[in-house]
């Protein structure tokens, strides 16, 4: 082998050499760094003073962990489910070849190009009692109008889901509609022909074959609802009280406010312990699909 056919062979590890290394550094890394503090004893500053899984213990005997592990089921359910579902009755509107779908597609993509912090921010500006929605409605001689879920203990956390939902829903109709213009149309068209409604192709037919994007799907929103941080804190700041705080607050909290990054560092390595009993058998149905 000439020095040219070497250097042709090399040139493309050289050029992903750079990011593989950062890669490896800044993100396992940091992990693994994680994954000891959270053994250790640290306080305000790093420490290295080992004590198994003390901060563990101590994690899971924490009412406040056990409030943000609820909100985030509470979160995280409903999310799921409403985007799933919204997003499946959007596609299945556009993929009925309406007119203007090419001018409604980017509409329902559109909050997805927007960042968590400015639709947070967005949404606390519209559910605020003062200057929002209630006051808009009042302003126009509605006065017996509330809605101050925002303000509510009982109710912040679905604030969180409706604005969740608005940026997110559309990304999953794109899935779908994906998934559905992928569905051969021979077998639509042998299912019309044995005289089944729209509904029932759709029922029987349509969305079984679409059983990997709904898979996809559940494993995007679970990890958004998982890693969920900056929408919260932009929307109620984890507030009232602790009613919409979840595992990302909580990790920050205690790591950089409470001065316990033990704990903190212990509730991220949870946090990821979530995120790969998601990923993993993900991963493995796919690997598993590709054999087949």
């Amino acid at each position: 082998m000439n020095s040219r056919s070497r250097l042709q062979e090399l040139l493309p590890k050289l050029v992903v050499a750079p990011s593989f290394f950062i890669i490896l550094i800044f993100v396992y890394g940091f992990i693994a760094y994680t994954g000891l503090l959270s053994l250790t004893d640290s306080k305000m500053l790093p420490s290295y003073n080992f004590v198994g899984l003390e901060n563990y213990s101590k994690l899971w005997a924490l009412p406040h962990w056990w409030r943000a592990i609820t909100n985030l089921a509470i979160f995280a359910s409903l999310y799921i489910i409403i985007c799933s579902v919204l997003g499946l009755g959007l596609a299945i509107l556009l993929d009925q070849k309406i007119r203007g779908e090419g001018f409604l597609r980017p509409i329902y993509l559109y909050p997805m190009a927007l960042s968590f912090i400015v639709t947070g921010t967005a949404w606390k500006w519209f559910l605020d009692p003062g200057i929002g929605l209630e006051n808009t409605m009042h302003l126009w001689g509605w006065e017996s109008f509330q809605f101050n879920w925002i303000k509510d203990r009982n109710y912040a956390i679905y604030c969180v889901v409706l604005a969740a939902v608005w940026q997110s829903s559309g990304f999953i109709m794109a899935m779908f509609l994906a998934g559905l213009r992928g569905v051969d149309n021979e077998i639509i068209k042998a299912a019309q022909i044995d005289g089944a409604s729209p509904f029932t192709t759709y029922r029987r037919i349509i969305i079984p074959m679409m059983r990997p994007v709904f898979l996809s799907a559940f494993v995007v929103l679970a990890h958004l609802a998982i890693k969920a941080y900056d929408l919260v804190v932009a929307l109620t700041g984890g507030g009232p009280g602790q009613a919409t705080e979840v595992p990302a607050t909580f990790m920050y909290s205690y790591t950089f406010t409470r001065n316990q990054m033990g704990i903190g560092a212990s509730s991220a390595i949870i946090m990821l312990a979530m995120i790969f009993s998601i990923i993993i058998p993900y991963l493995y149905s796919e690997i598993r699909g590709g054999k087949r």
